[in-house]
């Protein structure tokens, strides 16, 4: 076991222009590329003087090859009772008008549009169809607040800007429209056009000047062909937060991305042509692009557009629903919704309603995955579940267990080894490599693998100050982890997610794993907090499961020796409290930085991304109650 991919992982390192050339000859290309890898100042670009295009290589491609009929594209939505099927030659037929109402209002190679979208099939074909002539589309997670539709539309300056009347989350409905014409208002930037789908749920208000029914221009609109682009145009930009606040506009090329998307559908998720993959994530954020969009249609798969939730669309056994009803083979989900499904469901009574003999395996990444999650989901299910980690600035895994190349053994808490490309290194603070097993700072030698970031969209400083200058040579990933005797790769959480108590260096992802295999805790987060005696301490929030009446004292007791007895006294996790809930963005991840601002009584702000605020006054009070904040820095 291992051999493979000790092989194959050496030959990406010596010789990575030979490695991706062999890569490549599985993408179509109007012409091959002059050069494999050219670096000009901290960017990497691959496949020089190489043309193609994106949608063709995910759409006509497969029609070419006699496989026009095969489902593409199954939508499924609970919150609207609605189901639909399309086949490739269907979706390629839509995506191919929709790209000639962009032709139609002067959209040109190059240019931008702004797609912000519910979970229907449009959101997909509104990507295509840019891809298609050559547009940049930005995609912006449907439901964010008119604020941070703005700041992406005043960065990427869209011609044209793509959207819905409405979302519907559980059982209310999100009003789009008002939220882009409030955006578009804020914004210096004007687009000329925008499309909007109307959904029977709520038709919008129209702007004569400006708005256009997208149904209605569908219709009567013909069909386009494929630009080709050079490999180094960009696909898209996808915007991600930052430290700042102002985001960062991540750019991917068209060739590159290509390239690993499909080494990545072959080798990581052993999903071949025919499969149905399914990405339980959304459009807006990477993992949607990557792998509800792209990566599943260019290697020719089915793909699931899925518009509901793990629990109440209706019930914890959605997931498991979508998986009988469509015979999914590979199911791809962050562990926040597995450890939703869990609490609401710890026994996976419901489970056993379905039929799940197609499933061959669960794909976990979005977060740490703690072994608790991990290990439940496996149990439940009877299936592998496999953790992978990776970035929106890298577009696909650094680390996975490489099920179509040689799968290896799971270690819990673990997304296993690095990928072909992605030359991992454990750095201390002065740039030093560690010994095996210590923790440090993760980073990637340079080069960068294909379909890594190509910069950020109109600041060049800001990606050379985030990325690069840090450690020369070197790209910084933001994470701490360290690499264990077998190579195994262990991501500890964000840099900022080391605690420093009493000159001891203590991951806190490590505390919420001891503290997560807790039998009565649904999930926990663990934060550092100023201390002046040790610097630093942990402090903890455990969630009960549903149903479980505990007297929260002496649970919190016992969480506290399980970390004693794992970690050590060393860990000082004293403090700990019992919350309803534990504040997340939209995406699941939990708000570290906004619940330790809190308790060390700095200033703060509601994230953008929060998906509900009322959570953190429960927290601020949970934290008043642990006789937090000491003292009123900053405040």
């Amino acid at each position: 076991m291992g051999a493979i991919y000790d092989k194959t992982y050496k030959a990406s390192i010596e010789n990575p222009e030979e490695f991706w050339a062999e890569a490549a000859t599985r993408v179509h290309w109007y012409h091959q590329w002059d050069k494999v890898l050219d670096v000009v100042d901290g960017h990497y670009r691959w496949f020089v003087g190489g043309c193609m295009n994106s949608c063709y290589n995910a759409l006509d491609l497969h029609i070419d090859h006699g496989r026009g009929e095969q489902t593409a594209l199954i939508f499924d939505s609970p919150v609207t009772d609605t189901k639909r099927q399309y086949t490739y030659r269907e979706l390629r037929d839509r995506v191919a008008k929709t790209a000639g109402m962009l032709v139609n209002k002067g959209v040109v190679k190059g240019d931008r549009v702004v797609i912000y979208m519910p979970m229907i099939p449009e959101a997909v074909i509104a990507m295509l169809a840019c891809a298609r002539i050559g547009a940049i589309h930005s995609v912006v997670f449907g439901g964010f607040a008119a604020h941070e539709l703005a700041t992406r539309i005043e960065d990427a300056k869209p011609r044209v800007i793509m959207s819905a009347s409405c979302g519907i989350e559980v059982s209310r409905v999100i009003h789009y429209k008002p939220l882009l014409d409030e955006a578009i208002k804020k914004s210096s930037h004007k687009p000329t056009t925008c499309f909007i789908w109307q959904r029977p749920q709520e038709r919008a208000n129209m702007l004569p000047w400006r708005d256009v029914d997208w149904e209605v221009e569908e219709e009567k609109t013909s069909p386009v062909d494929c630009v080709p682009v050079d490999a180094t145009d960009p696909l898209y930009i996808l915007y991600t937060s930052g430290t700042t606040g102002k985001p960062k506009g991540v750019i991917r090329s068209n060739g590159g991305h290509s390239v690993a998307m499909k080494w990545s559908m072959d080798n990581i998720y052993n999903a071949k042509s025919g499969d149905v993959f399914w990405a339980a994530s959304d459009v807006g954020w990477v993992v949607g692009h990557s792998y509800i969009v792209y990566a599943p249609l260019m290697n020719g798969c089915t793909t699931v557009v899925y518009e509901g939730k793990p629990v109440r669309t209706p019930n914890p056994g959605a997931f498991w629903r979508v998986c009988d009803e469509y015979k999914v083979n590979v199911l791809f989900a962050a562990p926040t919704a597995f450890r939703a499904i869990k609490k609401e469901d710890p026994k996976g009574e419901f489970v056993k309603k379905y039929n799940l003999e197609n499933l061959r395996t669960i794909f976990m990444a979005g977060e740490r995955c703690d072994s608790d999650t991990l290990h439940w989901t496996q149990k439940i299910t009877g299936k592998p579940v496999i953790d992978h980690w990776w970035q929106t600035e890298t577009g696909w895994a650094i680390a996975a267990n490489p099920l179509g190349l040689d799968p290896m053994e799971v270690k819990a808490g673990s997304p296993t080894k690095p990928m072909p490309g992605f030359d991992l290194r454990v750095l201390d603070a002065e740039g030093k490599e560690v010994k095996p097993g210590k923790l440090g700072n993760l980073v990637i030698k340079l080069p960068l693998p294909p379909s890594c970031l190509m910069g950020i969209w109109e600041d060049d400083e800001r990606y050379k100050r985030s990325y690069l200058n840090h450690y020369p040579g070197y790209y910084l990933t933001g994470d701490s982890g360290y690499i264990d005797k077998d190579g195994y790769v262990w991501v500890m959480g964000r840099m900022d997610g080391v605690i420093n108590v009493a000159g001891h260096r203590l991951s806190t992802g490590e505390m919420e794993e001891v503290v997560s295999k807790h039998p009565d805790v649904a999930e926990c987060a663990v934060i550092g907090v100023d201390d002046e005696l040790k610097g630093e301490v942990p402090m903890g929030f455990v969630v009960l499961k549903s149903g479980i009446e505990r007297d929260p004292q002496s649970l919190i007791e016992g969480v506290i020796q399980l970390v004693r007895d794992e970690i050590g006294a060393v860990a000082s996790f004293r403090i700990a409290t019992v919350v309803e809930r534990l504040p997340k963005t939209r995406s699941g991840k939990i708000l570290r930085t906004t619940m330790r601002s809190i308790a060390d009584g700095k200033e703060w702000n509601v994230p953008s991304t929060i998906e509900d605020e009322s959570v953190l006054a429960e927290i601020e009070a949970a934290i008043k109650a642990l006789g937090y904040p000491k003292t009123k820095a900053n405040s």
